[in-house]
């Protein structure tokens, strides 16, 4: 990536914002931005509707689709979701947790939803708010200008010609790709946690009735825990979420009968799907968790998982995505408006960037040990703390709700716990610290 002005391509176009990639946060942020009178261009590498994982939003998220003018259209192909199972093999029970038991209870539900049309109904709602989207067309370079020029965007269509686009601001919204923070080299490895994932859809999975019919369920086992997300069309989604030894360990299998394996160790799983048949291909990937060591240049903005993602066991990505393209357009237009102010707003960005991951790693760092286990299998609401554990779990980390009292005392709880348990959580500790590290250190064989 170059940093200087070097580009000789002619300009094909320009505009005020060019964004990198046409997911929840890209089409987000150029409806958003569109709608503010900018001139955006959004450049998406594939053609919507495309798969994509990461179907459970959160209660959080409605207040965002209802800002963007598109409730309706994702509540006709959404499946309600009024609250989360968990299901442990160390524990005889399950536990519920119903979003309308949260301290906000403005927000009881979320929708469960296919991402090929999720996805597609934000980016054309992006197109309908006037933002020149064009799919099929990778960035290949940014050629970012000296000064307040801007930037050289380059893409290449599908037919295989270029086009060079000069932007005055690029907001990299390429998710996992991380287009900016690979060519930035400022993406790094997490150093606090490492997990891999391996699934697929299926149809005829056993469900629950009436109005946990929706709801997600998240079952752990030895080696991390699955996903089980019930779609509107019959179709559900199954994901176990793994340490990386444990992908490895498939050496040379077909990816079908690893997950087919991989789901007969988790006998509640495998109880519900024992009727049911793939509708899909098996997928996997790995290196899951990841950070950006910076969220925002002088004339760029990184996006949802553009910037970070840590792990999805609390249905997060969609929501820190939509987001971050609220504060993102926000800030943007800011600085293209008022450009001494600009310091300031991409302080409050670089704030709002860190916070929800923030909120979140502190669980997800901890979702496997035996006494957070304990703790959301048998939750007690001392001093509120069940309300603020089902805040978050509602996405409630960005608003007014008062949580963090709360959530300071679960923590105390938390460790009182861990401490009178002491060779537990040792043994837990040392446990995790081997299973978080990358696959070559733990000596598994690459297939």
């Amino acid at each position: 990536m170059k940093t200087s002005s070097t580009a000789t391509a002619d300009c094909t176009s320009d505009c005020d914002v060019l964004v990198i990639g046409g997911g929840p946060a890209g089409s987000t942020a150029a409806a958003l931005l569109a709608e503010r009178g900018h001139r955006v261009t959004l450049l998406e590498k594939a053609h919507h509707p495309r798969f994509h994982i990461g179907e459970s939003l959160l209660p959080a998220n409605l207040p965002l689709l209802e800002k963007l003018g598109v409730a309706d259209a994702v509540k006709a192909i959404g499946m309600e979701k009024w609250g989360a199972e968990f299901v442990s093999p160390w524990h005889d029970h399950k536990q519920t947790f119903e979003f309308a038991d949260a301290m906000d209870k403005s927000m009881p539900m979320a929708y469960q939803v296919r991402r090929a049309e999720f996805d597609e109904i934000l980016i054309r709602n992006a197109s309908f708010k006037n933002a020149r989207v064009v799919e099929g067309c990778q960035v290949q370079n940014v050629d970012f200008l000296p000064g307040n020029e801007g930037a050289l965007v380059q893409g290449r269509h599908d037919d295989g010609h270029t086009e060079t686009v000069h932007a005055r601001f690029v907001l990299d919204a390429s998710g996992r790709d991380t287009f900016l923070g690979n060519r930035l080299k400022a993406k790094q490895r997490n150093e606090k946690h490492n997990s891999t994932a391996i699934y697929a859809h299926f149809t005829g999975a056993e469900r629950n009735t009436g109005k946990a019919a929706g709801n997600i369920t998240i079952f752990w086992f030895e080696h991390g825990w699955f996903w089980f997300i019930p779609l509107a069309d019959g179709t559900t989604s199954v994901g176990a979420v793994t340490w990386p030894y444990y992908l490895k360990t498939r050496n040379k299998k077909p990816l079908e009968q690893f997950l087919q394996e991989t789901i007969a160790l988790c006998a509640p799983l495998s109880e519900k799907l024992q009727h049911a048949q793939l509708s899909s291909p098996v997928e996997a990937t790995g290196n899951f968790s990841y950070a950006c060591d910076h969220t925002h240049g002088s004339n760029y903005l990184l996006l949802g998982d553009a910037y970070t993602f840590i792990d999805p066991v609390f249905s997060s990505g969609v929501m820190l995505a939509m987001q971050s393209a609220f504060v993102g357009a926000e800030t943007v237009d800011t600085c293209l408006r008022h450009p001494e102010q600009a310091s300031a707003a991409f302080k409050r960005f670089d704030r709002a960037m860190r916070t929800g991951p923030k909120v979140f790693s502190w669980f997800i760092y901890r979702v496997t040990n035996p006494t957070m286990r304990d703790m959301f299998m048998g939750p007690r609401n001392i001093f509120r703390v069940k309300e603020a554990l089902l805040s978050i779990l509602a996405g409630d980390v960005f608003g007014k709700t008062p949580i963090h009292g709360p959530l300071l005392i679960f923590k105390g709880l938390y460790y009182t716990a861990s401490l009178l348990n002491f060779r537990r959580t040792l043994k837990a500790w040392r446990m995790r610290k081997r299973n978080i590290r990358p696959v070559d250190e733990a000596g598994a064989t690459v297939s």
